[in-house]
């Protein structure tokens, strides 16, 4: 089963009936919790089952009144390391993560908070991560509004972790994977949460291969126009999908293979980036770097007609996790927003494309119509002609006279 199957598998389950059958190191899953008989749940925290993603356990927890007074009654919304005390002193890892509650009567009106382009940091004395405010309970328990049908509540979590590598020395990661919906700053009601029952645990290094836009059609890069230029395309057989294998760039660290023709070109001609991550140590210049190598990627591999929401939200965290290695790219930017855009320019095209069908159907109509129009016309003219023929030698009477019988 391909990860992507398996992901589609996870959505459809229930945590209802036990733990869930997922692939204990699958990189990427969702956990959906659906809560029956929601209304009569009490005040406090109520927890989900747990599951796990990435060789990791997780746990859902959930405040009906929040937890912070100060900010009114809200849904307070975390993810949490469900086994944190089973873990060995000095663990750590890293992910990114987005919390949902489903709108089921239309699912585009889901609210999702994402952890907004950087991951986050699980250890011993933060195990919790999430929202303490994060929507209201008064627009939750609005009856015509759709996240309570039945009495029934869907909470989802999207969780997107580290791949363990063996021979890696430090906790490493590389933050990649795009969120969904929200593409700010981290805001202060993204918080952790300590767990009464944590303890100090450690775990293996960890460095994130999430891959990008996995369906991407094909390497051809000539559906890009001059609208959006490339600053990849002379590097030629680029794998459309990274291969998972690792290389070491340049002394940098291991990077993703299909990347490394990439970086190896930008860098030729722009050598601040080698330049600037000099003096910083593996681990940094490892995620700098398969970072800059992902959206390179992406670039080079996506098409114009691919750049959807989710596509452009992808690119859009890409962008705002290499902010944080201190890149001069002040090159790439225009090419990064130009692509950005896409999405209203596609929205654009498919509208006037829409107008065009319309006003061709207009003008096709008023043919037909023209040439009924005609037709008639020519009948109108047989119609007269058969009528003056019939009017010659015809007398009118009038029709009141009466018959008689000749006596008077």
């Amino acid at each position: 089963m391909s990860l992507a199957d398996h992901q589609a598998a996870i959505v459809r389950m229930k945590n209802e009936e036990g733990d869930q059958e997922q692939d204990d190191l699958a990189p990427s899953g969702t956990f959906p919790w659906r809560i029956v008989n929601f209304s009569n749940l009490k005040i406090g925290k109520h927890a989900s089952n747990i599951f796990t993603i990435g060789g990791t356990k997780w746990q859902l927890s959930m405040y009906l009144t929040g937890d912070d007074k100060s900010l009114g009654k809200h849904l307070a919304l975390y993810l949490g390391v469900a086994n944190a005390h089973d873990l060995p002193p000095g663990w750590t890892l890293f992910a990114h993560f987005r919390l949902t509650v489903v709108n089921q009567l239309d699912i585009n009106k889901s609210v999702t908070k994402p952890t907004k382009g950087i991951q986050r940091e699980f250890d011993a004395d933060k195990n919790d991560w999430g929202f303490k405010a994060f929507m209201p309970l008064s627009e939750l328990y609005e009856c015509s509004a759709g996240y309570l049908l039945n009495d029934i509540c869907i909470l989802k979590a999207k969780v997107d972790v580290p791949l363990k590598i063996e021979d890696q020395g430090s906790n490493v990661s590389v933050t990649t994977e795009s969120s969904k919906k929200e593409h700010e700053r981290p805001e202060p009601n993204v918080d952790s949460m300590q767990a009464p029952d944590s303890s100090p645990a450690t775990k293996a290094a960890y460095i994130e291969l999430i891959p990008p836009l996995q369906d991407a059609p094909g390497s051809d890069n000539s559906a890009i126009s001059s609208t959006v230029p490339s600053v990849v395309q002379d590097v030629a057989e680029v794998p459309t999908n990274p291969t998972g294998k690792l290389i070491d760039f340049m002394g940098f660290g291991k990077i993703e293979r299909a990347f490394v023709p990439l970086l190896e070109e930008v860098c030729s001609v722009h050598p601040s980036l080698i330049e600037c991550q000099r003096r910083r140590g593996r681990s940094i210049t490892q995620c700098a770097f398969q970072t800059l190598g992902e959206l390179l990627h992406f670039l080079k591999t996506t098409k114009i007609k691919d750049m959807t929401q989710e596509t452009c939200e992808h690119l859009q965290t890409l962008w705002e996790d290499l902010e944080i290695f201190k890149f001069d790219l002040a090159w790439l930017e225009p090419h990064v927003q130009s692509a950005l855009a896409m999405k209203k320019l596609l929205e654009k095209a498919r509208k006037v494309k829409r107008m065009r069908e319309d006003v061709e159907g207009l003008v096709n109509e008023k043919k037909r119509r023209a040439l009924a129009l005609a037709v008639t016309e020519m009948d109108l003219e047989a119609a007269k002609e058969d009528l003056s023929k019939e009017e010659e030698g015809f007398t009118v009477i009038d029709m009141e006279t009466e018959l008689g019988y000749g006596m008077s």
